[in-house]
């Protein structure tokens, strides 16, 4: 089995205590479905009102903010590609979402950080390349000293990820 720094954990990202955790958002950053409206939810209102000061953000890249009614101390808005085929630069700018929230959250000295799968759910990037690129772009920054989490919501998505690891 091939080693990697990336611990998989299935559950729901909004109940971790790490010290960031990864949204799956949009470019407008003022929330959505999925794992971006139940970060948006649990955090309360006072998210959306810091990430409307943000004036959005590009896919491929990321902002962080305070995590307000989260038990983590940021969250890390990174807004990944919608999936059009795998010809339109969707693996870099998904690999760019993972990058620069580690960037982020090394410039903030945060010790942990967990991530969704993001892109998977309804901007339709195949589950099985997104934990193939989440994986391979986290793995360059094992040596950081930050404990990196993927956490997958069901259980599909988590045994499809530990057989990514295989």
């Amino acid at each position: 089995m091939q080693k990697y720094h990336v611990k998989l954990l299935k559950g729901d990202i909004t109940k971790l205590k790490v010290d960031a955790i990864v949204n799956a958002a949009n470019n407008s950053l003022l929330g959505g479905g999925g794992v971006d409206g139940a970060i948006h939810r649990a955090a309360g209102p006072e998210l959306v009102k810091e990430c409307a000061t943000l004036n959005g953000c590009k896919t491929g890249s990321a902002k962080i903010t305070s995590a307000y009614n989260l038990p983590c101390r940021w969250v890390i808005h990174a807004v990944g590609p919608i999936w059009w085929g795998g010809n339109m630069g969707e693996r870099e700018l998904l690999s760019s979402c993972y990058s620069t929230s580690m960037r982020l959250a090394i410039a903030n000295n945060a010790k942990s950080i967990a991530f969704p799968l993001i892109s998977s759910g309804v901007y339709g990037y195949p589950k099985k390349a997104a934990v193939q690129v989440a994986l391979a772009t986290l793995e360059e920054f094992a040596d950081c000293g930050v404990e990196m989490y993927l956490v997958l919501y069901d259980e599909e998505t988590y045994r499809l990820a530990l057989s990514c690891l295989e």
